[in-house]
């Protein structure tokens, strides 16, 4: 696959139509509290987008969509009130905190003057769809909210919904429950909680004093890391790939050792990051490369982290840098060996150690590595039943930052999965390429 076709728009058209805050119901002395961040959570403090595509349901025109998630985000406000907050620093602890006053939530109306046909494809990383979600500079909203929700209707019926929050408020599996919830809300007035969220952030403190036991690479105080890195002054393409089924099948196979050649194969996830890392080293001029990629903290912490911890319980593991020889000329299974030894990396204690870590640094730390791999492959965005029904197609919005790898699942091909990345249009041919290198 190649990229942005020509025939995607570039401007959708879009008119706003209204802005608004929307509040939980009252709140008492009692209800108005500070929220503790974990070390965690604050090494998520960006902005998340997300556009999720619905077709046009007869029952549910775009008019009483806006009006029931209107009203389904306001009683999710009582058990996620920190979304009503604002950030703020604690003048004693110097640390980030949310004040759960009940500011309010960002809801804004919009319309295109397009059908969701003339959109084009939807599984193509259109920087159009970037208008789909609120943006800071709307009119009406006195400072920024925590979670801004867009509905923008399109002349056949169908409409989008566009998110904004904040990483630190949820991880990709939090904000999963957190639509599961609103979609079960959406059903009636008196509808109930899918899950309820545990929202002690305090469960991933540091511990007092805090032990760094581990070293720890994938953390920098460097400002310029892979999460804020941008490709300034050079021509850059978003480029999609596509694997089926059958090729992740083929890649498995192909990362079996010598002697696990009879047995199971590795998971899908290690042998397509291991196979996008080697490719992404390819094209690159540094001698090493150091992959990060995010785990979920839930089943490393059993004892400790309920299912429902509503905070950020990601961390980015990592894989020990390697040569751009090994990697590129190297068996691929030593690759994917690698890509597994991150994750096993991550136990309980060395997540404390992160933890500490992060404090004994003061909340300057960000993560680090030559390519980060995000995967939205198997949260299940896409499953969440509507009123209206499941989305045609959700996703994140892609920033065109170099070094970050998106996995997606492809609606259309059921087990497989689409690769998103911004490459310079220098590396573009060489790293199409060697990604389908592997199928001759």
């Amino acid at each position: 696959m190649g990229s942005l076709p020509q025939t995607l728009p570039k401007d959708l058209k879009i008119t706003i139509k209204s802005t608004a805050l929307v509040h939980p119901p009252p709140l008492t002395l009692e209800r108005r509290r500070s929220m503790f961040l974990s070390n965690i959570d604050q090494l998520f403090n960006f902005d998340m987008e997300t556009v999720h595509f619905f077709s046009a349901v007869e029952s549910f025109p775009p008019s009483t969509v806006c009006d029931v998630i209107k009203r389904a985000l306001q009683q999710l406000l009582l058990p996620y009130d920190f979304l009503a907050g604002r950030l703020r620093t604690d003048p004693v602890k110097g640390r980030l905190e949310v004040d759960c006053n009940g500011a309010g939530a960002g809801f804004v109306v919009a319309s295109s003057e397009m059908t969701l046909e003339e959109v084009g494809d939807l599984t193509y990383p259109n920087p159009a769809f970037k208008n789909l979600v609120p943006t800071r500079s709307l009119k009406g909203l006195e400072d920024w909210p925590l979670m801004a929700i867009q509905v923008t209707s399109f002349k056949c019926g169908g409409f989008a919904m566009g998110i904004s929050n904040n990483h630190a408020t949820f991880d990709g599996t939090t904000f999963k429950t957190f639509l599961d919830n609103l979609a079960s809300l959406a059903v009636s007035t008196g509808g109930i909680l899918a899950v309820h969220p545990c929202n002690d952030r305090e469960l991933l403190s540091a511990r007092s004093p805090p032990r760094v036991t581990f070293p720890h690479p994938e953390l920098t105080n460097n400002t310029d890391s892979i999460l804020g890195a941008s490709i300034n002054g050079t021509p850059i393409e978003t480029k999609l790939f596509h694997l089926t089924p059958s090729d992740i099948t083929l890649l498995k196979q192909k990362a079996k050792t010598p002697h696990e050649a009879a047995g199971p194969a590795p998971t899908s996830f290690n042998a397509v990051t291991a196979h996008v890392w080697r490719c992404h080293a390819t094209v690159t001029a540094a001698n090493t490369s150091r992959l990060l990629y995010m785990v979920d903290l839930r089943p490393r912490l059993r004892q400790h982290l309920p299912k429902s911890y509503a905070g950020c319980a990601v961390l980015g593991a990592y894989a020990a840098a390697a040569t751009r020889d090994e990697l590129v000329e190297g068996q691929f299974y030593r690759v994917v060996e690698s890509v597994r030894e991150g994750a096993e990396r991550v136990t309980e204690e060395y997540v404390r150690s992160v933890v500490d870590a992060l404090e004994i640094g003061k909340g300057e730390a960000s993560m680090s590595g030559d390519l980060l791999v995000t995967s939205w492959w198997r949260l299940g965005l896409e499953r969440v039943e509507y009123p209206w029904g499941s989305p045609l197609y959700c996703c994140p919005i892609f920033d065109r930052r170099r070094g970050i790898a998106v996995f997606v699942p492809d609606v259309r091909d059921s087990g497989g999965v689409n690769i998103v990345i911004v490459l310079s249009v220098d590396e573009v041919e060489m790293f199409e390429k060697m990604f389908y290198e592997f199928r001759e």
